[in-house]
């Protein structure tokens, strides 16, 4: 997920590895990850600490804002982060915050696909200081059986299914989540309009805030994770929110003592695409730890389990043949090139720019 400074969230399970310890920390022998969590196999984890003789400070977060605000202050301590491209690493880069990478130590970055590669590029010159780990889309997520009793002819591929307030009021009772990110919320409020989603023009971001707070009264509540086990649960039937995390609440829903059937939805109008970037911080304590460790995220074999895992798409060209059908053969997961030409990105604006849309963002969400 994921963005701007009005937080994009993935889901809070914290790892816990017995060889991983809870904080960075300076120092040889050792590298220092913070990264989304949830978003790298566990068991991969234990197989790098172990084949590489390096200590695993492992350690995670689930808004880019915590990272932001981490890497601004400086002296973190970590080795390698993991941002989201647009707009947060691309303003991070513009600020000077991480080293160039150095190839050389990077044998299997010739597994990335090359697409992922060039769009990711036309933030990050010739990919000088990042390399993609997972992208996905922003979508709905819903309760097949619980949508179906209120409304059979529900507009399931379609923006009017989060902000049409008549289609949502008929979801009230049952429960409506949407993610708490003006990065997210705000462009899909636009393209539902018909708008430019990454308009920065004051007028229109003004309607798209008006369309959200619209259908507040029937939004039970505004947050970047809690829909994943509110879905599974049972206890909500929509939301609008990250394809990893809703396929993630639907195998959690599979395997629930009162068992829900949750699915997935790319708007027909379009969706935003992200990607998040793996990278190392300008002042690293353990830079060459940290090539040791992107190198072993760009191992097809780490790429596969983590997709197997997060339900996302990775970036990792020489993966695909190692995840199972349901991934690889998913439309939801690697979109056909139909579908991902109605895709669309954000840039990061200017500081006016974001503070208006963060005013704009908590005026939509609140009522104040």
């Amino acid at each position: 997920m994921r963005f701007d400074p009005e937080t994009v969230m993935r889901p809070v399970l914290l790892a816990a590895l017995a060889c991983l310890a809870a904080a960075p920390a300076f120092g040889q022998g050792q590298v220092n990850v913070y990264n989304w969590s949830d978003y790298i196999d566990e068991n991969k984890l234990k197989e790098f600490a172990r084949t590489s003789g390096l200590k695993v400070n492992y350690t995670t977060y689930d808004s880019n804002e915590i990272l932001d605000a981490k890497l601004r202050t400086g002296k973190s301590g970590y080795d390698l982060v993991v941002p989201t491209a647009s707009p947060f690493f691309v303003r991070q880069l513009a600020a000077g915050l991480f080293r160039p990478l150095d190839r050389s130590k990077l044998a299997n970055y010739r597994h990335l696909d090359p697409e992922v590669m060039a769009a990711l590029a036309k933030l990050d010159p010739a990919n000088a200081h990042g390399v993609p780990w997972m992208w996905g889309t922003t979508g709905i997520g819903y309760n097949v059986e619980a949508i179906r009793k209120r409304m059979p002819d529900a507009p399931l591929d379609s923006l009017r299914m989060v902000f049409d307030p008549a289609v949502v009021a008929k979801f009230r009772d049952c429960g409506v989540m949407m993610l708490d990110s003006a990065t997210d919320v705000l462009p899909a409020a636009l393209r539902y309009l018909g708008l430019d989603p990454d308009s920065k023009k004051p007028d229109e971001l003004k309607r798209a805030a008006d369309v959200i707070g619209a259908v507040r009264p029937f939004v039970r509540k505004f947050h970047s994770s809690e829909y994943i086990n509110a879905l599974a649960g049972g206890n909500i039937c929509l939301a609008f929110g990250f394809s990893g995390d809703i396929f993630q609440a639907r195998d959690r829903g599979e395997k629930a003592k009162d068992k829900q059937t949750i699915a997935y939805a790319i708007p027909k109008e379009g969706a935003l695409m992200w990607i998040d970037v793996a990278t190392i911080p300008k002042d690293a304590p353990n830079p060459d730890a940290a090539h040791r460790f992107l190198d072993f995220m760009l191992d097809p074999a780490v790429a596969a389990a983590s997709s197997a895992l997060t339900g996302y798409a990775n970036a990792n060209r020489a993966a695909t043949a190692l995840l199972d059908k349901e991934i690889s053969g998913n439309p939801l997961i690697y979109p056909p090139a139909e579908v991902r030409a109605r895709f669309y990105s954000i840039t990061p604006g200017t500081a006016e720019q974001i503070r208006e849309r963060t005013r704009l963002w908590t005026t939509a969400k609140t009522g104040r």
